[in-house]
């Protein structure tokens, strides 16, 4: 039952940088205001209503939370006025808590929402408070995240500083400061705070997206949203201990113990008043949905169900003893090269321990290879974002910043991370096998009391590192990245049972980690086993079947057959287009030249010119086969294509993303070790005449690469089998 008008707009476009995408948006108006918000999940469940904290951010600070609550409630988030898409009125007096409050009740209303817990962080919890006491019939329970209330309890280092008197000094809190903001030390400021708001180490990510959000706003919104908090220009600022001591819902806070914006104190306070239980998050700052959003989902999911309980359901224990052994098996998406390695490991791990049995909690485009494979998809992959189409969405022109998009794929990694933490808790598995898995590899160092199985980490490269155009920024952001895994590992080296990597001593670079860390190689050789590599397939049974591969396409006995593709993550689409232009004159240079352009799984081949002489396909299963019938390939640097090429001692060139680290550096690296392949930088393929020369001077070049070691599924599968 809605309690007053709406207006709602279709919902934009999937976004696939999103750990969800809203089944509602709409737009409440108050007063002359207007309030974006957007729903998510089963309208049927609990709501959950994501309270704005501050207008410096929008409601996108919630991001990390989203995806996982969304898949258990109906989640309501709005931008506050002064942030976001929502309107930014003048004047102190607009932002007064009062407002604030009236504003999430006309949310309410707007969605239909008759009642709903409130999950606030910082200022939020005032306005969370003002409902929940002024309307209790609207508020199922309350949680206070850092709470930032105007209560009577001292903040060292700020409260001496006057907030609105111009200061002689910029040094620490005189930063927070009006005449300092309004005067040109914004971006000083904003730096200043959220360096302070996330103290932990490596919250780089964490305070650049804080940052960035700050400069949605001008100086002159947050002046004006400050004063009306803190009753200043005329602004009244209602006490909020009263209004907390009125509270009847339940009340969950949580406050961390080095929080610098507000102590713990101000958490103590606000359960003491409430009559709330309090959650201490020792060495937190004072942005744990962001830097800690596991421990901060759990709670808030275990805080609504305590709040609302779940029906009963039937729920089965299976006695240790009687549990037949299980795996679960995580393969990365970006590309099709870990699945066909995966599928060949697991098909060697079921030889060794033949009662496994092994799920995969895995993504398209892998589920299109484990289809083919007859291997089980566990249901709840129905519940993954997806990351290849994510990296496709930040791939440019043959151009990918690999570094940057895993970066940003941070919520995605999140939302991933929450669906396999509640596949394990209910699954009993024995063993979970993560082929860069990043977000499970991740989370399980930072929060190792989640381990409840053997987990074996697999790899096919060591280390982030910096473009060489990246600049300093660059370098310090992978260097802290590293800094962080190693320390992560040194401290909790049983999260991994086992580190694999698919190679060899030799295929690891040997540089640095970063300035003063360690050499990537030899801490990898300290710290992994490693199997060889894993081609997934059988090289001389391959070129046996090369002769009818190339029938089947009609390629002539008296004809070569140049085989071109880009993997399966569907951001070579440029490339393909370059090479079927260089068709032309690549067919002037050898006549008897054919062309079998692939576009995987994820590019429409119909999209795709055709020129006389080349045959353009869409997915090809198996495509090892293809390449075994090649005389000559055109491929992007993507390790598993390149490798698969090497081990059937194909010549090729290939064309490495711009901007890729892995491709650039460690996939080079390794094929250099191989003498393998003719690296083309992108920007000389871009001339149809030069690519088309380096095609047909390829297609002479004789082969004298190394071998590839054909076991190397089989010693992967006896690393892992002493696990199960």
């Amino acid at each position: 039952m809605s309690h007053g008008p709406r207006a709602t707009r279709p919902v934009v476009a999937p976004d696939p940088s999103r750990a969800a995408d809203p089944d509602l948006e709409g737009v409440a108006e108050r007063d002359g205001v207007r309030l974006a918000y957007a729903v998510y999940g089963d309208a049927h469940a609990p709501t959950v209503v994501l309270v704005p904290t501050w207008s410096i951010v929008p409601s996108r600070f919630w991001k990390a939370q989203v995806g996982y609550l969304a898949r258990h409630y109906r989640v309501v988030t709005f931008d506050g006025r002064g942030s976001g898409a929502s309107s930014r009125p003048a004047g102190a007096a607009a932002y007064e808590d009062t407002e604030y409050a009236a504003d999430l009740l006309a949310v309410l209303d707007a969605t239909g929402t008759d009642t709903a817990v409130l999950v606030s962080l910082s200022c939020g919890a005032a306005w969370s408070v003002h409902v929940a006491a002024k309307h209790p019939e609207r508020v199922l329970g309350l949680v206070a995240i850092a709470p930032s209330c105007g209560m009577n309890v001292p903040t060292p280092g700020r409260d001496h500083v006057p907030w609105d008197e111009p200061l002689d000094s910029s040094d620490g809190w005189a930063k927070y400061n009006k005449h300092y903001w309004l005067g040109g030390g914004y971006d000083d400021f904003v730096e200043f705070f959220f360096a302070k708001m996330f103290a932990e180490p490596h919250s780089t990510k964490q305070i650049e997206d804080c940052v960035d959000w700050s400069h949605e706003i001008t100086p002159q919104v947050l002046s004006d949203s400050t004063a009306g908090r803190l009753g200043c220009e005329g602004a009244v600022c209602e006490s909020i201990e009263p209004l907390a001591r009125a509270v009847r819902c339940p009340v969950l806070v949580v406050h961390g113990t080095d929080d610098q914006i507000r102590p713990i104190a101000f958490g103590e306070r606000l359960a003491e008043l409430t009559g709330g239980e309090l959650v201490a998050i020792d060495g937190a700052g004072h942005g744990p949905p962001a830097r800690d959003p596991v421990k901060v989902n759990h709670l808030i999911r275990d805080f609504v169900d305590r709040v609302v309980p779940r029906a009963p359901a039937r729920r089965t224990w299976t006695r240790a003893a009687r549990r037949t052994p299980r795996a679960l098996y995580l393969s990365s998406p970006i590309g099709l090269g870990h699945a066909q390695r995966d599928v060949a490991i697991a098909a060697a791990l079921r030889e060794q321990r033949p009662e496994l049995e092994i799920d995969w909690l895995a993504q398209h485009p892998v589920t299109r290879v484990l289809a083919q494979h007859g291997e089980r998809v566990h249901p709840a992959s129905a519940w993954l974002r997806n990351e290849s189409g994510h990296i496709e969405h930040e791939a440019g022109e043959h151009d990918l910043h690999a570094f940057q998009a895993i970066r940003r794929m941070d919520e995605i990694l999140v939302n991933n991370f929450m669906v396999f933490a509640d596949v394990v808790a209910e699954g009993h598995y024995d063993l979970v096998i993560g082929d860069e898995a990043w977000d499970v590899d991740y989370f399980l160092h930072e929060n190792p009391e989640l381990k409840r199985f053997s987990f074996a980490w697999m790899t096919d490269f060591v280390g982030w590192l910096p473009m060489p155009d990246g600049g300093p920024r660059e370098a310090a952001l992978t260097a802290d990245y590293n800094a962080e895994m190693l320390t992560q590992r040194a401290r909790f080296a049983r999260v991994r049972d086992r580190s694999v990597f698919v190679g060899s001593p030799d295929d690891v670079v040997d540089v640095p980690f970063g300035p003063g860390l360690p050499s990537i190689r030899g801490w990898t050789e300290e710290n992994y086993d490693f199997a060889g590599y894993v081609t997934g397939f059988d090289a001389g049974a391959a070129a046996a079947g090369a002769a009818s591969v190339r029938s089947s396409l009609g390629v002539g006995e008296d004809e070569r057959l140049c085989v071109v593709t880009v993997g399966g993550s569907g951001v070579g689409e440029s490339l393909l287009r370059r090479v079927l232009s260089a068709v032309p004159r690549a067919r002037e240079l050898a006549p008897d030249l054919r062309f079998v352009v692939v576009a995987g799984p994820r590019i429409d081949p119909s999209s795709l010119p055709a020129p006389d002489g080349a045959t353009v396909l869409g997915y090809v299963p198996d495509l090892y086969q293809l390449s075994a019938a090649c005389d000559v390939a055109v491929v992007q640097g993507g390790l598993t294509t390149c490798m698969e090429l090497t081990a059937l001692r194909k010549p090729f060139v290939y064309v490495p993303l711009q901007h890729h680290f892995e491709q650039n550096i460690h996939v080079r690296n390794r094929l250099e070790r191989y003498g393998a392949g003719r690296h083309l930088p992108y920007a000389d393929a871009l001339d149809p005449d030069g690519l088309a020369e380096a095609v047909a001077k390829e297609l002479g070049t004789e082969v004298t690469y190394r071998e590839v070691e054909t076991d190397g599924a089989l010693r992967a599968a006896r690393l892992l089998a002493d696990l199960v």
